[in-house]
């Protein structure tokens, strides 16, 4: 008997950032000038390193640390890592990192005037489970200054990095939150010239993943390729 593969679906044209945005000043320092040279992989690259949960512990509740419950507004986040015929893509490591509820990051480069957090860090890993449901808690991240042109704030948002099952196979992206003043003025949201594939990194509010008296929750699901695809970083 054999099988047969059905052939990838195609991105929809502007649905992925380009690699340079004038408006987003630091992609002409890093985007590539050069055509993309073509590199046949090799076994090291299609077969691991494999991440798995024995080897990089999940942490999945950012709002604690050593006890102790983060400042700001307590969130729970849930989704789905899906192929592009909504087909379940299991075991995807994906990393998380953010800014605290005051906007900044809990890393040494960051020097924005706004205050640390002793009990938040920011960095967190969860796994998509047998069906691709990932979930993890968090502080709803605040805006932040970015100095990419005058009066420059970068709406609230989370930073994910998932990886397939070669160390070759990353994605990087971010999700916004609905409902965001900051969106319609920011660079890094507007590098994606479709405006329905810019709202696919717009997180949804529901209800039924929200935690009664506890936690407010967001449905965010991750399309690797296809017509429906979620904008990845290029640049």
């Amino acid at each position: 008997m054999t099988t047969e593969t059905a052939p990838f679906l195609a991105t929809t044209a502007g649905s992925q950032p380009a690699n340079d945005t004038p408006s987003y000043g630091s992609t002409h320092l890093r985007h590539p000038t050069q055509p993309l040279l073509r590199i046949p992989q090799t076994v090291t690259e299609t077969t691991g390193p494999r991440f798995s949960p024995t080897q990089f512990a999940p942490m999945a509740d950012l709002s604690v640390t050593g006890g102790k419950q983060a400042q700001g507004e307590r969130i729970i986040v849930r989704g789905r890592v899906l192929d592009e015929n909504d087909r379940p893509i299991p075991h995807t490591m994906i990393e998380i990192w953010q800014a605290n509820a005051g906007g900044r990051y809990d890393h040494p480069g960051d020097q924005h005037d706004a205050p640390l957090d002793p009990h938040f860090h920011g960095g967190g890993r969860v796994f998509s489970d047998a069906d691709g449901w990932y979930q993890f808690v968090t502080i709803k991240p605040g805006a932040y200054p970015w100095r990419n042109h005058h009066n420059a704030w970068r709406p609230n948002h989370i930073h994910y990095s998932l990886f397939g099952t070669g160390f070759g196979q990353r994605v990087i992206t971010q999700m916004y939150f609905p409902g965001d003043p900051l969106l319609a003025l920011d660079p890094v949201y507007l590098s994606v010239p479709d405006r329905a594939a810019r709202e696919r990194l717009v997180a949804a509010f529901d209800i039924d993943i929200t935690a009664p008296e506890w936690a407010l929750g967001y449905r965010f699901d991750f399309v690797l390729r296809g017509r429906n695809a979620t904008p990845t970083e290029q640049g």
